[in-house]
């Protein structure tokens, strides 16, 4: 059998037969008579790509039939033999008929492939002095008495019917054969998919800069078929790096099927606080890409600042206080805020505002939370007895905010208080009889006094025996002056006296003045004695 012979890759030869029949294998009908032949096939494919009827190898075996109602003629195509045929055509038709009555006659055609065959045609070549009249389906009238009727695909096991009416002129035979064409299709079935890449980050959008911060993306094959060697890449803003150090994060995801996902989780750090802004993609090795969404990253620090301040100088033995200011000049609160101030040595601790207390030998204040752009001010007392000059640092300190100090110190100077006492010893005192007056000079004060001065003045009823003391005295009428004491130290007392005769008597005054270098105005004390007769 010849043919067109179409090969594809692999080697695989289809032969593409347009095939026909006459007599039995042509299909052919006589009416009140059958003829029939048995045999191969050989066919052969016209320039117009359409197979003619089937050449027998052997010439038709006639035979002679009685007349019957009705008869059938069938047809293997294009074989012959019904185990290795595409098409089963029967005829079916009256075994005789009246000239000039109607009658009608069919064409059946099965297919009995394996496989769906397209474009079947069945050419009805009608007979001489027969006169068409109609058929179903309706068919298209060509040149030489033939009827064609385009039958479409069969899929297998599928059969349609053609119905063809018409009448005989004359006494007679007429003959009918059908021509059967098809064309076998040479198919392949191609797996179309459709692969595509999802990303989806997340990340916090708001750290505190002491804080990592952690990030997950998700890249997900959201199509069909197969994503091949999926790479997951990020590149981070300036100043935001892995906590290993990294500027750029490549991420090996494999091969991803339809619906399946990997998940990537990293831990960064950023140099410093500001917003951070940025999107990971993917790639895959069979030309796929994606972007995820933007995510923003704020980072927030506190920053502290603290001022102290006190009295530049101080008087020893005073109590003084402390003003400690703390200020949250960062973008975030300051949690945990705590505030500490040492007691310097040579003081001690007196009180401390703000539930301040004392730790061992440090003044602490637990803040807490404070909000950004928010100050607190506490202070603390304390007691400086001695002479110097003192100075210490508080501290403050937050969660994620850098510590800060500040410093203050306070002079503190002594000052001399003398005290001038003057006791009379005896009185009263008889005219004529003596009485002493004893001028002590006490340091009260934290500093020593210098030049201290003392000078006594007698009234008329008064006469002057004798003087002596911590210096000498000189005498002048009424008026006795001690020499300057150079020096009197804090908490010491010296001591002079003045004896006097009573001359007459009265309520007299005896006068002492005290002058030093740390005075600006003199001290005066006068004693009253009784001088009587």
């Amino acid at each position: 059998m010849k043919g067109t012979v179409m090969r594809l890759s692999g080697g695989l030869k289809i032969l593409a037969l347009s095939l026909g029949m006459c007599g039995m294998l042509m299909g052919c009908q006589s009416s009140g008579s059958s003829s029939g032949s048995t045999g191969s096939l050989w066919y052969e494919r016209d320039d117009s790509g359409r197979a003619p009827a089937p050449k027998p190898v052997s010439e038709p075996v006639k035979t002679s039939a009685p007349a019957k109602p009705s008869s059938a003629n069938a047809v293997y195509y294009p074989t012959g033999h019904e185990h290795n045929a595409a098409l089963l055509v029967e005829r079916m038709y009256p075994s005789e008929v009246v000239a000039g009555q109607p009658f009608e006659y069919s064409i059946k055609v099965t297919n009995v492939s394996p496989t769906t065959l397209d474009n079947v045609v069945v050419d009805e070549v009608l007979p001489t002095g027969f006169t068409f009249t109609s058929s179903t389906p309706d068919g298209a009238r060509r040149d030489g008495g033939v009827m064609s009727y385009n039958l479409g695909s069969f899929s297998p096991g599928q059969s349609k019917t053609i119905t063809i009416k018409g009448n005989a002129g004359g006494a007679g035979t007429i003959e009918s054969c059908a021509r059967v064409y098809y064309t076998l299709p040479v198919c392949q079935t191609i797996n179309v998919v459709a692969p595509a890449l999802q990303v989806t980050k997340t990340a916090p959008s708001e750290v505190l800069y002491c804080d990592t911060i952690p990030v997950k993306i998700v890249v997900t094959n959201t199509g069909t078929g197969v994503a091949r060697s999926v790479v997951v890449k990020d590149e981070l803003p300036a100043g935001l790096k892995t906590t290993d150090g990294k500027s750029v994060v490549e991420l090996a995801a494999g091969d991803l099927g339809a619906g399946q996902s990997k998940e990537f989780a990293m831990t960064l750090k950023a140099d410093k606080t500001g917003s951070y802004r940025n999107s990971a993609s993917a790639a895959s090795s069979n030309g796929l890409s994606a972007k995820s969404n933007e995510t923003t990253t704020v980072v927030r620090q506190p920053v502290l600042e603290i001022a102290k301040k006190g009295p530049a100088r101080l008087f020893a033995g005073r109590p003084v206080t402390f003003e400690i200011t703390v200020s949250n000049k960062g973008d975030a609160a300051a949690a945990s805020t705590v505030i500490e101030d040492p007691i310097p040595a040579g003081a001690t601790f007196v009180s401390a505002t703000d539930g301040g207390t004392l730790v061992g030998n440090t003044v602490q204040w637990n803040v807490g939370s404070l909000a950004a752009g928010a100050s607190k001010t506490v202070s603390v007392t304390m007691n400086v007895p001695s002479i110097g000059t003192i100075r210490n640092v508080a501290t403050a300190k937050a969660t994620c905010a850098n510590p800060v100090s500040a410093e203050a110190g306070t002079e503190f100077a002594g000052i001399p208080a003398i005290l001038l006492e003057v006791v009379d010893n005896p009185d009263p005192v008889e005219v004529g009889g003596q009485t002493t007056y004893t001028i002590i000079a006490t340091n009260q004060g934290s500093l020593a006094g210098t030049n201290i001065r003392i000078v006594s003045t007698l009234e008329d009823e008064m006469a002057f025996v004798s003087a002596g003391g911590a210096t000498n005295a000189t005498v002048s009428g009424k008026t006795v002056t001690f020499a300057p004491l150079a020096s009197l130290a804090p908490g010491a007392s010296a001591t002079w006296t003045v004896v006097v005769r009573a001359v007459a008597d009265g309520d007299v005054r005896f006068t002492t003045q005290m002058t030093s270098d740390q005075l600006t105005r003199p001290v005066q004390e006068n004693e009253a004695t009784n001088f009587y007769r």
